[in-house]
């Protein structure tokens, strides 16, 4: 759908020109409803509340949306929920090595099923990333946990949690993330295993991160700003510091001098002095000591594990869309988020992956700068975001919210070959009386048949929407997905027919309980 600038203007919305954003023309009226009934409920402090519109919300949408009537009237085997043994059954038929990763651009909910699934694998395993990652996950008390480093299965007892090769560690913040851990009652100790080979992540990554994105100016990519890039950089130009450099503390002040000192030619606002170095040491020196007992062979423990048919589960950072090679450079993270990471961050062979599963959330988001073709702007973004609560575990930054993106998704889908979907948080769009799909891309009316790598051609993109009926009710407490209203059945089995890979796992709140087996 593309929408003019005084079009957009009259609606309330703004257009983007590097995304090509599509403007929703339904977006002003039913959001501007959901603003008033947020201002009542509180809906900053509150995940979603359920605002029923009138019936004179609905929209007639442009000619470039085409909306799906005939779904609803398809023959359709009903598929019953499962729940109890039947769920648990399709949880231990994964396959002894299986994945969670993002489909997206990062912020799907991953942690929360690496949790639920973590009780049922002997191993939970980071492949990459470091403490950008952002995953808040909820015990059985209902309590809250955002997550960084350390991997999701924490949380149950009989899990043991590994951070790989290719994770990158800034340790101030791990063991930080141990103390609260600790500290509520979450024992880590003999629990996580860390890498030897992993590479360590400096303070001085985090300046430079920052001094880099000042540089950059108006073109910044918007990162977090936790240092991952300038560690990985570190670690490709070959003068990182690996974990098992921690020891041999006789070396381990000249690789750090060489660190520094690069960086201080390199930005003339990083200032480096003796004074630091020695500083730098000695702080390393008690972390080496506090270290130790987590540093590990892990690629011979993995393949230990496998050897031994224990069940491992790993966990993805961020997601498929901000891939180092896949998602839309530059504006993307510094890994690999999808199935290859797998095997580069962890030293077990491709053959060992089975199963992986996807986790798409039931609309789009993205942090950062970067394209984002099925973006929603102005007043009807922010109110998604506020009903989605979508604000970044790392950094607190506003996501930018949008339609669940086809095209996106389904490249994905063929990049990872997941096995099966989670779809999360479709409560967020019960209020909604019309929920659309970007289902293509065009450029001059010509179809774009992939996601395209040149952000130039993402700049002419014109998306083309499909809507369906909302449902209007509040799923929050539904369990089974026979009991979910027809609509919502209808959107799930949409996404399902337009991408080819079933959606075994719906989610429809924060809790650990909140979520439908299909």
């Amino acid at each position: 759908m593309n929408l003019s600038s005084s079009s957009c203007s009259s609606l309330g919305l703004e257009s983007n020109p590097i995304s090509s954003r599509a403007a929703v023309s339904s977006a002003a009226v039913l959001f501007a409803n959901h603003k008033r009934a947020a201002n009542v409920n509180g809906l900053l402090g509150v995940r979603k509340p359920f605002v029923k519109f009138p019936a004179s919300s609905a929209i007639t949408c442009s000619a470039s949306s085409k909306p799906v009537g005939a779904v609803a009237e398809k023959d359709q085997k009903k598929v019953v929920g499962e729940s109890g043994s039947s769920a648990l059954g399709r949880i231990e038929s994964l396959s002894q090595v299986s994945g969670v990763l993002g489909c997206q651009w990062g912020d799907e909910g991953k942690g929360k099923l690496v949790d639920i699934l973590a009780k049922h694998f002997d191993v939970v395993a980071r492949c990459q990333g470091g403490a950008n990652a952002g995953h808040t996950i909820y015990n059985s008390e209902g309590k809250k946990f955002a997550l960084h480093l350390v991997p999701s299965g924490i949380l149950n007892e009989e899990t043991t949690c590994v951070i790989g090769n290719g994770v990158v560690i800034h340790l101030p913040g791990f063991f930080k993330e141990i103390d609260g851990l600790e500290s509520n009652g979450v024992s880590c100790e003999g629990r996580i295993l860390v890498s030897d080979r992993a590479h360590l992540l400096f303070d001085l990554h985090q300046i430079v991160d920052g001094l880099r994105e000042a540089e950059l100016a108006k073109s910044f990519i918007g990162t977090t700003r936790r240092g991952i890039g300038p560690a990985y950089s570190s670690k490709v130009i070959r003068n990182g510091i690996r974990v098992s450099d921690l020891r041999h503390m006789d070396t381990f002040p000249q690789k750090l001098d060489l660190l520094l000192s690069d960086a201080a030619s390199r930005f003339q606002g990083f200032n480096y002095g003796p004074e630091m170095l020695r500083e730098e040491v000695e702080k390393y020196k008690r972390y080496a000591e506090r270290l130790e007992p987590y540093i590990t062979d892990t690629v011979h423990f993995m393949n230990e594990t496998i050897s031994q048919q224990k069940k491992v589960l790993v966990e993805g950072g961020q997601a498929t869309m901000l891939d180092i090679d896949f998602g839309t450079y530059p504006f993307v993270t510094s890994s690999s988020p999808s199935a290859g990471g797998i095997c580069t961050g962890l030293g077990i062979a491709p053959k060992a992956v089975g199963d992986l599963i996807g986790v798409v959330k039931a609309y789009t988001t993205r942090v950062g700068s970067g394209p984002f073709p099925t973006e929603i702007l102005g007043k009807g973004g922010d109110l998604l975001r506020f009903a989605g609560q979508e604000f970044g575990t790392t950094t607190g930054r506003p996501r930018r919210c949008g339609w669940l993106d086809i095209v996106a998704l389904k490249y994905s889908c063929q990049i990872n070959g997941f096995s099966a979907l989670n779809l999360t948080k479709l409560d967020v769009l019960s209020d909604l009386p019309e929920i659309q799909l970007g289902v293509a891309y065009q450029v001059d009316g010509t179809p774009v048949k992939s996601f395209p790598a040149d952000l130039r051609l993402l700049e002419q993109i014109k998306v083309e929407y499909e809507v369906l009926p909302g449902w209007q009710c509040d799923i929050s407490s539904v369990r089974n997905y026979s009991d979910l209203p027809r609509a919502a059945q209808q959107y799930v089995e949409r996404i399902e027919e337009l991408v080819g890979v079933p959606v075994h796992y719906i989610g429809i709140g924060p809790g650990r309980d909140a979520l439908i087996y299909k």
